[in-house]
């Protein structure tokens, strides 16, 4: 096992990397818990989970919304929640957004940890304390920056996640290097088949890394005013792709990041052969298409108009200089539609 912390001005956090479920108990200091699942995971996992009256909600990006929260507010109320209490959430990204969120803002903040189920949520959702909802179609527009007491990391779930959602997972893991550690880049280039296939060193070499990665900028700008912002490189289109077209995440940021990086050499910071890098390997994950890019430009517009980074009619934007190395530039959107227009040419 490994352990990273980030100690930041929105707590501090503990992540174990390699941890156990059935340790979770010696992290918890609270005689009443509350676990957080969704249906899909309750299904397969109750049997392991720590002993905790469970509250139960529906899986899936649709119920990301206040309507789940006001569910587990009067569930907590029925359940007797104060703040000497414990929440668990065990699950993906959007259990953990949902019930950090819950847990953040109830008798005005109860201690929480999580227990991430998908790689994705492992190697980036549930580290770094961004928790929220989505509301009228802005993804994420409702929520807050706290930190999970813990995040435990096992990897006995990973071994039955469906294939597509390991890749969604290391889509986060390409982001990470292209923006901070080419290093990490090179090293998913390399062993991109065993990662695929959960290669156990090479999945929790990546899974590490990533998270340092992340901790790092968190500790440095847990609020998001700065270096934190690099973080969304291929968010920023991609949540649009997301939303427009109803893809996974990972797929969705990884369309984002080509686009992301195909600006960049546009504009003269990224040479092309780091462009090809990066399409290439995305495209050896399966997570983005061998030829061009096609969408409906005037659709990604109005949607990143209703991005929660927008500032007037600007938005900040994350581009590379290098692969490792990523820079913030604010865009006007106008701007970025027309640098974008090429990829449908």
């Amino acid at each position: 096992m490994k352990q990273i912390k980030i100690k930041s001005s929105a707590g501090d956090s503990a992540i174990f990397i390699n941890e156990k479920i059935k340790n979770a108990d010696k992290y918890i200091c609270a005689e009443k818990r509350i676990i957080i699942t969704d249906s899909n995971v309750k299904r397969y996992y109750e049997d392991i989970f720590p002993s905790a009256d469970i509250i139960e909600i529906k899986s899936g990006e649709a119920n990301k919304n206040l309507d789940t929260i006001q569910y587990i507010y009067n569930k907590f109320i029925e359940l007797d929640v104060d703040r000497s209490s414990f929440i668990l959430c065990i699950g993906g990204g959007v259990i953990t957004d949902i019930a950090g969120f819950a847990a953040s803002t109830f008798a005005r903040g109860v201690k929480f940890g999580f227990i991430p189920t998908t790689l994705l949520a492992q190697i980036d959702a549930a580290v770094g304390g961004k928790n929220g909802v989505d509301f009228s179609g802005y993804k994420n527009i409702i929520g807050n920056i706290n930190q999970p007491e813990f995040v435990i990391c096992d990897s006995y779930f990973l071994k039955t996640l469906p294939k597509k959602e390991v890749l969604c997972g290391l889509a986060e893991a390409v982001k990470a290097g292209a923006i901070k550690d080419e290093s990490l880049f090179a090293f998913i280039e390399k062993n991109y088949k065993k990662a695929i296939n959960l290669d156990p060193d090479v999945i929790e070499h990546i899974i590490y890394e990533s998270v340092l990665i992340k901790a790092n900028i968190v500790n440095a700008d847990a609020k998001e005013t700065g270096e934190r912002k690099l973080l969304n490189f291929g968010h920023t289109f991609g949540h649009a792709i997301e939303l427009i077209y109803n893809i996974r995440h990972g797929e969705a940021i990884s369309i984002g990041m080509i686009i992301s990086a195909l600006i960049s050499v546009k504009k003269g910071l990224l040479s092309e052969s780091d462009f090809y890098r990066i399409k290439n390997l995305l495209i050896n994950l399966n997570l983005a298409p061998d030829k061009s890019i096609k969408f409906d430009m005037e659709q990604a517009i109005d949607s990143l108009k209703r991005d929660k980074k927008r500032a007037g009619n600007k938005i900040d934007f994350i581009l590379l200089k290098s692969i490792g190395k990523a820079v913030r530039e604010p865009i006007d959107l106008n701007e970025l539609a027309h640098a974008a227009e090429f990829l449908n040419a």
